[in-house]
């Protein structure tokens, strides 16, 4: 899906999501992402949901997002339930949802001036 958005400035913006790619500014990626306003990690993580771990959430703690966004692919799956604890305990906001609300999610919260960090799964095919 293409998106169009109004200019947010400096702050990277997602400008279109499909299966197995987001397109970040003009950088196509096609792997796991880490996002923020001024930051693209691509290939930054684990390729399923189930492998993010503390270390993981430790780095995008180390940013102090005001708010952390899970795009988990097509489905909205939960990371570990430990995980997701920790994570909550540690003070950061964090939301799980499918991977193309995170991408709408994110690029409203960047153009709000929003500290927001999304890890993003890419978009499996639909098995049908």
């Amino acid at each position: 899906m293409k998106l169009t958005l109004e200019n947010t400035g400096e702050a990277n913006r997602i400008r279109s999501y499909d299966v197995g790619s987001i397109t970040v500014n003009e950088t196509a990626v096609t792997r796991t992402l880490l996002l923020t306003p001024d930051q693209l990690q691509d290939d930054w993580g684990p390729d399923d949901v189930g492998e993010l771990g503390n270390r993981h959430m430790d780095a995008i703690a180390a940013m102090a997002p005001e708010l952390v966004l899970i795009g988990t692919g097509r489905w909205q799956q939960f990371p570990d339930r430990e995980l997701m604890a920790r994570t909550i305990q540690a003070g950061l906001g964090i939301e799980v949802m499918t991977t193309e609300a995170a991408c709408r999610t994110y690029n409203v919260l960047a153009a709000e001036g929003r500290q927001v960090a999304a890890v993003l799964f890419m978009i499996e095919p639909d098995p049908h």
